[in-house]
């Protein structure tokens, strides 16, 4: 198979879908892989890195596009690459399809073959593809609203762990899942008081044995956010429904009950967010305010920390990406039924509930397609 390796274009994302060790190991299964000139530079990989593991570098994005029969990315396609999708193509990366509909609409009418990182999916729920980014978002949530609430950036002038004799902040994380967990763990061990909120039972008993004393958990509903929010100075929201839109579990009323300079970073931004209020935001311009309280919308928090971003998440794409390219979409997908999940977008269908869902669009059932 002829492989496309891209330059990520998105505003600071610097992240690459393929390191010179994945080139090294498709090149050795017979496959021949393409990279847009400069494409791992923003991640430590150099052209020639490239080269020495077999694959070839190309000078545009477009040849690159043109020659692939798979398209190995990390965000989705921006507006500007839409013209370069085509019919029969593999796209491989994470989508996020639920909370845009333009990408949508854009990739039913190429007729490619959407594989979406996010909704890949192992019998036990766990998402592999999207459980290294969730690790890395996580973390970084915690490092984002401490910067945050320092006075210079507009926040309350609070230290997440206080000091002897000064409280430490209040953070309140609305998710259990991998997110929640890495974000607590953070925040928890910079000697915050952390409250985590989930609606699962079984969660909330197994965070209350991995998580530290000053993490309380709290089963969510209506009345216990409101509370936990109301007293919070850090709000992350880590809530994930696949391959849908996340739900809006604070309102912009919400905001007014909140402590003025309190700092809402909601990672779920790209499937629309938990906080009504949310926006996607940049690493250039990742902050806004509403109601007095600080907003934080980077929509790929990852990218700026693309090293180790890379490397977590290639650790985890690469085999199912082996599997596409040895096999073909249809005869791998039909043989694992994890990476069928991942079919959203299938040559001008969508066969993934949670996009058809989204936009009131007809579902195609993914076993006609395979």
């Amino acid at each position: 198979m002829l492989i496309g390796v891209p330059r990520e274009i998105k505003t600071n994302e610097n992240r690459v879908a393929l390191v010179p060790a994945g080139t090294e190991a498709l090149v050795a299964a017979g496959h021949q892989v393409f990279v847009e000139q400069g494409a791992g530079v923003g991640s430590g990989f150099d052209d020639q890195a490239y080269v020495a593991a077999g694959g070839a570098i190309l000078g545009t994005a477009d040849e690159v596009w043109a020659r692939a029969d798979m398209i190995m990315k990390v965000k989705e396609p921006i507006e500007s690459e839409w013209p370069r999708m085509r019919a029969g193509q593999v796209i491989y990366t994470y989508f996020h399809f639920a909370a845009d509909e333009p990408l949508t609409q854009a990739v039913l009418a190429s007729g490619a073959v959407a594989v979406a990182y996010e909704t890949v999916q192992l019998p036990n729920g766990e998402l592999p593809l999207l459980t290294p980014m969730s690790e890395v978002a996580g973390r970084m949530a915690v490092q984002a609203g401490a910067k945050y609430l320092e006075k210079v950036h507009g926040g309350r002038g609070i230290l997440l762990g206080g000091v002897p004799g000064v409280p430490p902040a209040e953070v309140v994380i609305l998710g259990g899942g991998v997110v929640g967990l890495n974000a607590a763990k953070i925040a928890a061990g910079l000697g915050a008081h952390v409250t985590i909120l989930d609606i699962s039972l079984p969660r909330l008993r197994y965070l209350s044995d991995v998580l530290p004393a000053n993490v309380d958990t709290v089963y969510s509903n209506r009345h216990n956010i409101l509370e936990a929010v109301t007293g919070a100075e850090l709000v992350i929201g880590a809530v994930l429904l696949p391959g849908a839109r996340a739900p809006h579990l604070v309102k912009r009323d919400d905001l007014k009950l909140m402590k003025q300079g309190a700092v809402i970073v909601d990672v779920a931004v790209d499937q629309g967010g938990c906080v009504e209020t949310i926006k996607p935001t940049t690493h250039e311009n990742p902050t806004y305010l509403v109601e007095r309280i600080l907003h934080y919308g980077v929509a790929n928090m990852p990218g700026g920390v693309p090293r180790t971003s890379t490397l977590a998440l290639t650790n985890a794409t690469l085999p199912y990406g082996l599997r596409l390219a040895r096999d073909g979409w249809k005869t791998a997908c039909r043989n694992d039924p994890v990476l069928r999940k991942g079919l959203n977008v299938v040559e001008g269908k969508v066969v993934y509930p949670g996009v058809a869902e989204a936009f009131k669009l007809p579902l195609v059932d993914v076993a006609s397609v395979v």
